[in-house]
């Protein structure tokens, strides 16, 4: 079934490059339609206009449309991580090549595009029952770049 709502990504001119990065980062990953610009249209022809793809299930649209748009902190897409390998792999391909880390799991890819590299452990331990410890484990992930479990698991267990 096709899913009701997609992602539409906006780029300037290098929709095909981010696609193929992305289908190289993300296991499992599927390139779908692709259209291309033709003759006498607003980038030169054989240049993708829209292309379509699949990223852990979840399917996305790239468009390139030019320099009018770009990407901002207030639309991102979270990864929730197994484990702290995990975490690892996805905060070590999207940061690499002109990626900047942010704080508390969040980074943007050479594109631009803000990601959350969360593990699945997060939401247990910031809301543990204890209140004490739930402030312990948000206030060590406010000093985080990338999310460091056992950091957070220490900081929950400390007396």
């Amino acid at each position: 079934m096709k899913q009701k709502i997609t992602p539409f990504l906006w780029f300037d001119g290098n929709a095909e490059e981010a696609v193929n990065y992305y289908l190289s980062v993300f296991p499992e990953a599927k390139l779908g339609e692709v259209s291309r610009y033709g003759e006498g249209m607003p980038m030169p022809a054989g240049t993708v206009l829209v292309a379509n793809f699949t990223l852990l299930g979840q399917e996305f649209g790239a468009i390139n449309a030019g320099p009018e748009f770009k990407f901002t902190e207030a639309v991102s897409f979270m990864i929730d991580c197994k484990d702290q390998a995990e975490v690892d792999y996805y905060w070590d391909k999207l940061t690499a090549n002109g990626g900047e880390p942010s704080q508390c799991g969040w980074l943007k890819d050479r594109f631009g595009l803000s990601w959350q590299v969360v593990p699945s452990a997060l939401g247990e331990l910031m809301t543990n029952p204890d209140p004490a410890k739930a402030n312990r484990v948000t206030q060590a992930l406010m000093q985080m770049g990338k999310i460091d479990i056992a950091t957070l698991e220490a900081a929950r267990d400390a007396a």
